[in-house]
C-alpha cells in the first residue's frame, strides 16, 4: 500500500507539471497575431474556441476529487496520506494564503519591469477578475452541499480546496499569458500552486482529493475565462475607445471579490 501511495502521489504532481506542455500542444486552434504599440501587447483572436483536449486535465483532476468522496480505495489513500504528513510536518506554515495569487502578482509583475504578456493590464485583468469568479462560484456552493469534514475537523467545509482552486487559477493564467513568449516562465507558476496545495494538505486542512479536485476546478475556471473574454469585453465596450473600464479582483478578510468601475 505503501508503494502504491507514492507511486499516486508522484503522478499526481508530474500531471501538475505536465498542464502546461498539454495546453500548449492543443492552442494550435487559436490563431494570434500581436502587435506592438506603445510597449503594449494587443492580441487579436481570429478565432476563440473551448476545445474538449484542453478540458482532459480539469475534468480528470475534478473527477478523481469527486470520487475520493465515496470511493473506498481513495478514502483509504487520503487517510494514509495524512498520516504519512502527520509524521514528517513542520509546524504549522501559512504561506499558503499568499502562494494562492503569487503566480497571477508576477504576471503584473513582470509585465511592469518590461516582460510583457499576451494581454495588456486592461485584458488580463478582465480575464483575471473573471477567472477567480468562475473559481468563487463553483468552490463556494460546493463547500456547504458537499459538507466534507476537515481533516482537522474545524468544520465541514473541507471539499474542494479553495486556495489549491485559486492557485491553479492564477498558474493557469500565468501560462496562457507567457507559453507563447517563454514556455519555462509560463510553467513556473505551477510551483506555486503545487506548493499550495501541498501546504493546505500539511496544515491539515485539505484532503488529498480535495487538493486535486480544487486543482481542476481552478484550471478549468481559468479556461472558461479566456474563452468568455471576448464576449465580456464587447459588454464592457470593447470596441469604444471613449469608454474606460477599471476590473480589479481583490482579496480582503478570507473573501474573494471584485470591483468594477466604467465611464463612458
Amino acid at each position: 500500500m505503501s508503494n502504491y501511495r507514492h507511486k499516486v502521489a508522484i503522478g499526481f504532481f508530474i500531471l501538475l507539471s505536465a498542464c502546461g506542455k498539454l495546453s500548449a500542444q492543443n492552442n494550435d486552434s487559436i490563431q494570434t497575431q500581436e502587435v506592438k504599440k506603445d510597449s503594449v501587447v494587443v492580441l487579436n483572436t481570429e478565432k476563440n474556441t473551448l476545445s474538449y483536449k484542453k478540458l482532459i486535465i480539469p475534468t480528470a483532476f475534478i473527477g478523481y476529487g469527486v470520487a475520493s468522496l465515496s470511493v473506498d480505495g481513495l478514502k483509504k489513500l487520503n487517510f494514509s496520506t495524512r498520516d504519512e504528513i502527520n509524521e514528517h510536518k513542520p509546524d504549522h506554515i501559512r504561506l499558503d494564503n499568499y502562494t494562492q495569487f503569487a503566480p497571477a502578482a508576477l504576471v503584473y509583475g513582470l509585465n511592469a519591469f518590461g516582460v510583457e504578456g499576451k494581454h495588456n493590464f486592461r485584458d488580463r485583468t478582465i480575464i483575471y477578475g473573471t477567472s477567480v469568479l468562475i473559481t468563487s462560484s463553483f468552490v463556494m456552493p460546493l463547500k456547504h452541499i458537499v459538507k466534507e469534514e476537515r481533516p482537522d475537523q474545524s468544520n465541514k467545509l473541507s471539499f474542494p480546496s479553495g486556495h489549491t482552486a485559486l492557485a491553479f487559477a492564477s498558474a493557469q493564467f500565468m501560462f496562457r499569458e507567457y507559453k507563447d513568449t517563454n514556455f519555462l516562465l509560463g510553467i513556473s507558476g505551477y510551483s506555486f500552486a503545487v506548493f499550495t496545495g501541498v501546504y493546505r494538505m500539511m496544515n491539515d486542512k485539505h484532503w488529498f482529493g480535495d487538493v486535486v479536485g480544487g486543482a481542476g476546478f481552478g484550471i478549468l475556471s481559468t479556461e472558461l475565462a479566456y474563452w468568455l473574454y471576448p464576449k465580456i469585453n464587447n459588454l464592457l465596450g470593447g470596441k469604444n475607445k471613449n469608454s474606460a473600464t477599471m476590473i480589479m479582483p481583490y482579496y480582503q478578510n478570507k473573501s474573494v471579490g471584485i470591483g468594477f468601475v466604467k465611464n463612458f
